[in-house]
């Protein structure tokens, strides 16, 4: 089994198929499965291929996949999923940095398509798509029932093409038909500037581009002089584990456990800051909100709970499912909830999310001068 786990959950990407399990933690490997009696499900196939009036015409095919997506419906987890062919090889993509699409979060919150936040100046933030829209339909197909796997594919296109999204923003009553026109999307992740003596760092999602693009940050902000950090990961709906153990390590020093995973038979997994690099004692405060997912959890946890910064805002989103991609036989792939994380001091994040230590009703520009205010009087 590779050790290589992607985050992208909560991940998701509306243009890239990664985003099938937005945030969610992902083995890429093909292990033997577990051996059983298949029961009824043989004997259907066999009383189906005998007894079915036209059976010259049935798609085995077909039908067999619509077996697999019946057993994946009936474990009520949307994070598990069913990927044919198309979508299995687009989820090996991975999160390079570059996509064509529309340029936005998603996830599957309360049975409902929604948005986790557009990425900055996007066609999809340019197009009045927000934080917190349910998506009602895809060109006019109804989103009830789809799979992340099936929106991503339906919302995902070649540049210039468009796309009608049927979204209800939240606390609005009417829906609102949205016209996206898709294009490339360069999506760096980090983003900083000085406020004074107080480095103001945005993580938007952890990629493979993350911590090389910290990496300069963290230099500048040693040479500058900062004496605090202001930590944003607001609408970060996490990425790539192995990413957030190295930006992790920016921040807490070598050999500390960041995540905890468990599997189904109750076995642990940690994994922990690696050797090398450069780290910071400046105190923090991370800020995250009811959008910041997966990943971000995980970071912002583990720096909870080594009291190594102050997290302040809303509780996080309580995405903690990590799972793992099988290929079947016919290329198409299973995508399946196998494991939990936990925070170094065994807290559970899914279903649960972080809680802030200041709860802030704060929100945009005033929350972050709340925590670089909070940092001047701590010194």
């Amino acid at each position: 089994m590779s050790k290589k786990m992607k985050i992208t959950a909560l991940s998701l990407f509306l243009a890239v198929a990664v985003a099938l399990a937005f945030a969610a933690g992902c083995f890429i490997g093909d292990e033997t499965p577990p051996q059983s009696d298949l029961g009824i499900i043989e004997q259907a196939w066999e009383m189906i291929i005998r007894d079915y009036v036209e059976n010259d015409q049935i798609d085995t095919e077909a039908l067999a996949q619509g077996a697999v997506r019946g057993m994946v419906e009936a474990l009520g987890d949307p994070y598990t999923s069913y990927l044919d062919a198309e979508a299995y090889q687009l989820s090996l993509r991975g999160l390079e940095g570059s996509f064509e699409g529309i340029g936005a979060h998603v996830t599957i919150k309360d049975e409902q398509l929604m948005i986790i936040a557009p990425i900055a100046d996007s066609p999809a933030d340019r197009a009045g798509i927000r934080a917190g829209d349910v998506i009602l339909e895809i060109d006019g197909q109804s989103t009830m029932g789809m799979s992340l796997a099936e929106a991503v594919l339906l919302v995902q296109g070649p540049e210039g093409t468009q796309v009608n999204l049927l979204v209800l923003h939240e606390g609005e009553t009417e829906p609102e038909l949205i016209s996206i026109v898709r294009a490339v999307i360069e999506i760096p992740s980090v983003d900083f500037e000085m406020r004074e003596e107080i480095a103001y760092i945005i993580i938007t999602h952890f990629s493979e581009r993350t911590a090389g693009e910290l990496l300069p940050v963290m230099e500048t902000i040693a040479q500058q002089g900062a004496e605090g950090i202001v930590l944003d990961l607001r609408s970060n709906p996490g990425g790539l584990l192995d990413t957030v153990i190295d930006v992790a390590g920016f921040f807490l020093d070598e050999g500390v456990v960041v995540v905890d995973v468990v599997d189904n038979e109750g076995n642990h997994e940690v994994y922990s800051v690696k050797p090398g690099g450069i780290t910071t004692d400046l105190p923090m405060v991370v800020l995250v909100d009811s959008y910041s997912a997966s990943g971000s959890e995980l970071l912002a946890g583990a720096l909870q709970d080594y009291e190594r910064a102050i997290i302040a805002g809303a509780t996080t989103f309580g995405k903690g499912s990590v799972n793992i991609l099988h290929q079947l036989g016919d290329g198409s792939g299973l995508y399946i909830t196998n494991a939990r994380w936990f925070t170094p001091n065994g807290r559970l994040i899914e279903g649960e999310g972080i809680y802030p230590d200041y709860e802030l009703e704060l929100e945009g520009e005033d929350a972050i001068q709340w925590a670089i205010d909070y940092l001047r009087s701590n010194k």
